[in-house]
């Protein structure tokens, strides 16, 4: 007999591999404005 897939596990990796590509994704940006702040667009 063939074995089943355990679907719930595989839902959760794919749901962290999102959050931590999420995560990596808001550092990087963190970074860059960090690097580099923008002109405020305010100063009118």
């Amino acid at each position: 007999m063939a074995r089943q897939k355990n679907y719930g596990f595989e839902k959760k990796q794919r749901e962290l591999r999102k959050q931590k590509k999420k995560q990596e994704k808001a550092e990087r940006r963190n970074q860059e404005e960090a690097a580099s702040p923008a002109p405020e667009e305010g100063d009118r």
